[in-house]
């Protein structure tokens, strides 16, 4: 396979793609060769670290979904591209947190992005910049690391590979592609215990439904995305960690299958798939 031997500029590629999450989805599209651009477009609402909530940094979700759309191209609607995803954003967040000191967004940015107070002062005094290098620092690792891991062929499960993300997709009768393209999410984003993959696979494919139906993308106003949330906040008990909701943290992939394979978060991706799927 070919691949570009141009040098990543994430900083350009921010300030033309507008978002984090849009920026790294692209730019992991584009180094494999293969644009998608409605599906970047309905990234939008992962920046700000899940619809502006300041958890994991837009960038970790956008590369994560370019992972997820190799590893299918490569494997296939296979235990071996949801295990790739998985493992391969898992590595992405441990490179991330060494560049950024965290993968938080509220912690990167130092903002809560929920207050038009705190992102005015977030543009108008330029912290702004702050992501835009970050994507420069970052954007040639991020690609480097993600093409030796994803063709890594020595590493393969002997079990059923699950991950909670995937899970919800098909219960909305979502494609193949778009199954596996989302099965990083699992555990809170490669098994970091952040926030939750379920809440964020769902903004994404009600956005992309969206984008999709009407050729426009959806804002963090929008009440289909306000009812989602809602919705995950009544289930959960306003908790939006993984590890929170699920009582635990995952150390690995097999005890993520396990605790999917066993009934673990059912109830969750049963209700929320139902109110997403009524929107779409």
């Amino acid at each position: 396979m070919a691949f570009s031997n141009n040098k990543i500029k994430g900083k350009k590629e921010f300030f033309n793609k507008g978002t984090c999450s849009r920026t790294f989805f692209y730019i992991l599209n584009k180094e494999f060769g293969h644009p998608k651009e409605k599906e970047e477009w309905a990234t939008d609402l992962l920046a700000g670290g899940i619809n502006q909530m300041g958890y994991q940094c837009g960038m970790l979700w956008g590369a994560s979904l370019g992972v997820g759309a190799q590893a299918y191209r490569l494997y296939g609607n296979t235990d071996k591209t949801i295990y790739q995803s998985i493992n391969t954003t898992k590595k992405l967040m441990l490179s991330f947190k060494n560049t950024a000191g965290s993968i938080e967004c509220e912690d990167i940015t130092n903002t809560d992005f929920s207050s038009k107070w705190d992102f005015a002062k977030y543009m108008i005094t330029g912290k702004f910049y702050n992501c835009f290098r970050l994507a420069d620092k970052w954007g040639q690792e991020s690609v480097d690391l993600v093409k030796s891991e994803i063709e890594n062929d020595q590493e393969e499960a002997d079990y059923q590979v699950y991950s909670c993300a995937s899970e919800v997709m098909k219960k909305l009768n979502s494609n193949q592609e778009e199954v596996n393209m989302v099965s990083g999410f699992a555990g809170g984003l490669g098994l970091s215990g952040s926030g939750c993959g379920v809440l964020s696979t769902l903004i994404w494919k009600v956005s992309l439904e969206t984008v999709k139906r009407n050729n426009k993308r959806q804002t963090s106003e929008d009440q289909n995305i306000k009812t989602l949330i809602e919705t995950f906040h009544k289930e959960t008990d306003f908790k939006i960690e993984c590890s929170d909701i699920c009582g635990r943290k995952f150390n690995s992939i097999k005890e993520h299958s396990e605790f999917i394979k066993e009934g673990g978060c059912s109830k969750l991706i049963r209700v929320l798939s139902e109110t997403a799927g009524k929107m779409i």
